[in-house]
């Protein structure tokens, strides 16, 4: 907040499922919110203010949120912002999966970059219950901490050097990859015997089958037919690419990795852009 009490003036560039719904919550939360997004101003959230492109939000603000779809988009648009005659932007907030190595390239670009990602699906950023997993230097961290806030009720710093939120972002990402794909197969071999999913969802949740998919993917998008989580495939299967090379550069086990890649390789090849809780007909009827 400023001297007066009010919010500063926050810019935000790529409204998709989950940057619409994050800049949405900045409105709410009372920031006047400067914001952009290559398919035009139709995503613009209620009460921000629509800006034709990169130049004219880093002319409107000091801190710039993304959230774009891998890491070359993002650093376009932070040479974009860096670069704008009569530029304000001091720190990007980057809420992005684009991986340790991007991360680590753009801190280089930016004035100063905290690597932000998110989880929780769009359902948890509406909700304000999505976790912000942040890194970045103290004093970074330090000055964009009430922006950080607005978008959600849950943050954790995780390390003092921009990558390392990625790097825990990936492996989030890795362990939801893999039990999303399991639980498919192992309800698919269940469905085959004869259970009843609601039965079996039931009966895993109680049990030390449990997991983010049993417990929420499933009961939330399979077992409803309604397979709009707001995630895609594609996504699904760019982050587990990411994470596959970034374990290998650093010399980590990535047997399971692999074999996580390609089913999501092969499920968004085969349905490219589709939600990806499918993974499940996917795997069902192959």
């Amino acid at each position: 907040m400023d001297r007066a009490g009010r919010h500063e003036t926050v810019g935000f560039i790529g409204l998709g499922n989950m940057g619409g719904a994050l800049a949405a919550n900045l409105v709410t939360e009372g920031f006047p919110v400067v914001a952009h997004d290559a398919a035009g101003p139709d995503r613009t959230p209620t009460g921000a203010r629509w800006a034709p492109g990169p130049a004219d939000v880093a002319r409107a603000a000091e801190v710039v949120l993304l959230s774009l779809p891998d890491g070359s988009v993002c650093a376009s648009v932070v040479r974009e912002l860096t670069h704008a005659r009569g530029s304000r932007v001091t720190h990007v907030v980057d809420t992005s999966t684009v991986g340790v190595a991007a991360a680590r390239h753009l801190a280089a670009q930016a004035p100063a970059y905290v690597d932000a990602p998110v989880s929780g699906g769009v359902a948890g950023a509406r909700r304000r219950t999505l976790m912000v997993m942040y890194a970045g230097t103290d004093e970074d961290c330090a000055r964009v901490e009430p922006v950080l806030a607005g978008l959600s009720g849950r943050r954790r710093r995780v390390g003092d050097r921009p990558g390392q939120a990625q790097a825990l972002k990936l492996a989030n990402n890795f362990l939801s990859a893999v039990a999303l794909a399991a639980t498919s197969e192992a309800v698919a071999f269940g469905r085959a015997a004869g259970l009843d999913m609601a039965v079996m969802l039931e009966v895993l949740n109680a049990s030390s089958g449990r997991s983010g998919a049993t417990a929420d993917k499933f009961p939330d998008e399979v077992l409803t037919g309604r397979y709009a989580s707001g995630f895609s495939n594609t996504l699904m299967s760019k982050d587990m690419s990411l994470y596959l090379r970034e374990t290998e550069a650093l010399g980590g086990a990535a047997a399971l990795a692999a074999v996580t890649q390609a089913v999501w390789e092969a499920f968004a090849t085969a349905e490219p852009g589709a939600d990806f809780t499918r993974v499940y007909p996917f795997t069902a009827e192959a």
